[in-house]
């Protein structure tokens, strides 16, 4: 499973899902999405303003991303 490691609070999951290498652009990750392609904890997404927060786990195509907040 990588990790993503993210400064703020939260972090929205077209993003999440283009710093991961997952998608190549908010266009390719907002039609992955609104596909039923994606996953968070488990459950078909299709929100791609979706905040994704510390330990929130997305996946897409047998990949699977943790969101883990950066220690101050």
């Amino acid at each position: 499973m990588l990790e993503l490691k993210i400064k703020d609070d939260f972090i929205k999951l077209g993003q999440a899902m283009k710093l991961a290498g997952l998608a190549d652009s908010g266009v390719e990750a907002k039609l992955m999405i609104q596909d039923g392609q994606v996953s968070v904890n488990g459950n078909v997404e299709y929100q791609r303003g979706k905040k994704l927060q510390n330990g929130d786990i997305f996946a897409y195509d047998g990949s699977e991303v943790q969101i883990v907040a950066r220690e101050v």
